[in-house]
């Protein structure tokens, strides 16, 4: 037994999640079969440029119907300050996926369980996002003229983009719908809040927050972008079950039975001769040669 461990409690920890790590090849190829799906199935809503802006328009209408804050109020904020609003587009092209990734190692190493199930509804929030980019191309509202907005990217660098959409190889502009930026995000801080013990884990969602604010002051999504992915992903959430939760820091119960109690020990009775020979008067043993005396000191 190790030291400082006492019978019947074992420590928290990676070792005794009770979730063995997948396999590091396999799990590595899934993540990079994902990543290749995600980058070039966004290209399948090229060539509808046009679908893309007739969208664009009618998101813009809805928002305003269903008076959303107007996007130029954040960027207004950005723009304040040309180091900010650098800072904004940095953010913007540089964390989403290192984030992420870091996020799923992170869960790798330490709780299997979270990263099997973390993993789950990132492929199924990738994968419903990538049939929304499909089924609805839309512009974002950078590219909109009646949002009124500046491509801040563009204006002030760096940029992910090409100066044209039809000079872009890797990136699909018309795919603002949902934004994957915030739905990952999001799923970041839920999953670190989940596989964690602290006061201070609900900091995580600064991340979502921070992100928000981002894609909608660099007018590279709407907030109906953000509001899809977290329908999105609490369906996922709904569809995937979620592992235990995790008591970090302190011993638990083990799983094995303890050991029962021994039985403390009794004194053996004497003996009692049976009624019978103490009545029969017989003889003829050491046994029952004071049979009948004792009989009638009995009486």
């Amino acid at each position: 037994m190790a030291a400082g461990i006492r019978p019947g409690i074992r420590p928290t920890g990676p070792e005794t999640t009770g979730t063995p790590r997948p396999p590091l090849v396999r799990e590595l190829l899934l993540v990079t079969a994902l990543f290749v799906v995600y980058k070039f199935g966004r290209q399948l809503a090229n060539g509808h440029e046009t679908r893309a802006f007739h969208n664009a328009d009618r998101v813009w209408d809805w928002e305003r119907a269903l008076r959303l804050p107007g996007e130029g109020a954040v960027q207004g904020l950005l723009l304040h300050d040309d180091t900010l609003i650098r800072v904004a587009n940095t953010f913007y092209a540089t964390v989403h996926f290192p984030a992420t990734v870091a996020f799923l190692v992170w869960l790798y190493v330490r709780r299997p369980a979270h990263y099997l199930w973390s993993r789950r509804v990132l492929a199924l929030v990738t994968t419903a996002a990538l049939a929304l980019h499909v089924l609805l191309p839309l512009a974002p509202p950078r590219m909109l003229a009646a949002a009124g907005l500046v491509d801040t990217a563009q204006v002030y660098g760096p940029s992910v983009y090409a100066a044209t959409p039809d000079t872009d190889t890797m990136a699909n502009q018309f795919a603002a719908m949902p934004s994957l930026h915030f739905g990952w995000a999001l799923m970041v801080a839920i999953g670190l809040i989940a596989a964690t013990r602290g006061r201070w884990r609900w900091l995580w969602l600064l991340h979502p927050v921070l992100t928000l604010l981002v894609i909608v002051g660099t007018a590279n999504h709407y907030w109906l972008d953000a509001l899809v992915a977290t329908a999105l992903l609490g369906a996922a959430l709904y569809l995937v079950p979620r592992p235990k939760p995790v008591r970090e820091g302190r011993a638990v119960a083990a799983d094995v039975p303890r050991a029962p109690a021994p039985r403390p020990a009794v004194a053996p009775l004497t003996a009692r001769a049976p009624e019978s020979a103490l009545t029969s008067g017989r003889t003829g043993s050491p046994e029952t040669a004071d049979a009948p005396r004792l009989a009638e000191a009995l009486r």
